[in-house]
């Protein structure tokens, strides 16, 4: 087995622990588009010709495209506030205003991973104005994941980033291509709702349209569709046409404590 790869974003709901699963039922073709690439374990973690990758957050594709384009100076200019003096809540705030008044990329790409390392658990979340407004996380000493910024930006060769709605995602696949997608998850009760996580609100009806696509797609292309959420009643009725379900343990990684990690059950649900 080859060595895994980890995101160098810290990202809820990322896909680290779940990649191999996930690349295991992921059908062998030549191109994995993925239309919610988050933080990327799942890119990072398969071994396609090809690439297109799309977020409906902005920033996260400019971060990306950028380092793409510019690894070494990113690296070296992200690096340098990645220090003491910038892990302080007053700097913290301070760097977040200027992001959320900033209208260059390159400013907020940096500002962006410095918040994702130094804000609250990793979140990533807009007001509805737009603006970030994730906390300051009081980490000892945030860790600047210089190893995995090197590995991204060397794959990442391989890929295309979009950002666009899923359903233009969508309509780019050709024979050869499979589909994965990993969407805001259903919420499992009423007050765990991170579906407004983009600032885009990802409710049941766009969970259902989802669905809708992918059996389009599969039926129309015969493109191969691979999509995870939580396992409950409501996501086994809308995946009930899928060609396969598998549902898998999966320790919660949000919660700050450990000890509540509570698992859950997550599901994979295959048109194919």
């Amino acid at each position: 087995m080859s060595k895994k790869h980890r995101a160098f974003l810290k990202w809820a709901g990322g896909k680290y622990g779940l990649s191999d699963v996930i690349a295991k039922m992921l059908p062998k073709e030549q191109r994995l588009i993925e239309p919610f690439v988050g933080a990327g374990s799942v890119f990072l973690n398969t071994n396609y010709d090809h690439y297109i990758l799309n977020d409906i957050n902005q920033d996260l594709i400019n971060l990306y495209q950028i380092l793409q384009k510019s690894p070494d100076t990113f690296i070296a200019d992200a690096r340098k506030i990645f220090n003491p003096e910038h892990n302080e809540a007053d700097t913290y705030y301070q760097l977040r205003a200027e992001f959320n008044a900033s209208k260059d990329s390159y400013f907020r790409s940096l500002i962006f991973l410095y918040m994702n390392r130094h804000g609250y658990n990793g979140l990533c979340r807009y007001n509805k104005s737009g603006g970030y407004n994730v906390p300051f996380g009081k980490y000892k000493k945030p860790y600047f994941p210089e190893v995995e910024l090197n590995f991204f930006a060397e794959k990442s060769q391989k890929a295309t980033f979009v950002c666009e709605g899923y359903r233009k995602t969508f309509a780019r696949a050709l024979q050869g291509d499979v589909i994965y997608c990993d969407p805001p998850y259903v919420p499992l009760s009423k007050t765990a709702s991170f579906t407004s996580y983009s600032g885009n609100g990802f409710g049941l009806d766009e969970q259902a349209d989802l669905a809708n696509v992918a059996e389009e797609v599969n039926e129309a292309k015969n493109i191969p569709v691979l999509i995870s959420n939580h396992d409950t009643i409501w996501t086994r009725k809308i995946y009930e046409h899928s060609a396969k379900i598998k549902s898998i343990q999966v320790a919660r990684t949000i919660s700050q404590n450990a000890g509540q990690r509570k698992k859950v059950a997550e599901l994979l649900a295959l048109y194919k």
